[in-house]
């Protein structure tokens, strides 16, 4: 399922990621690797706050349904 998709409080596993090369490493950059734990904290006007290997980033829903999980 994509991570768009996720309720607050819930983790997961990255099983893949979707998109241009340059998507993906720009993602991967940011920590979003397959294999890794992915939490989403909260959800604010359509963007999504995430936990992913201790650190927390913003991501918009458009962004996160590229995410696999």
């Amino acid at each position: 399922m994509p991570l768009s998709v996720m309720k607050t409080g819930e983790k997961n596993t990255i099983k893949k990621i979707n998109g241009k090369d340059d998507t993906k490493r720009f993602l991967e950059s940011l920590g979003f690797i397959v294999g890794s734990t992915v939490t989403v904290v909260s959800e604010i006007g359509g963007n999504m706050i995430l936990n992913v290997k201790d650190t927390r980033i913003a991501l918009d829903k458009k962004m996160a349904t590229r995410i696999i999980v």
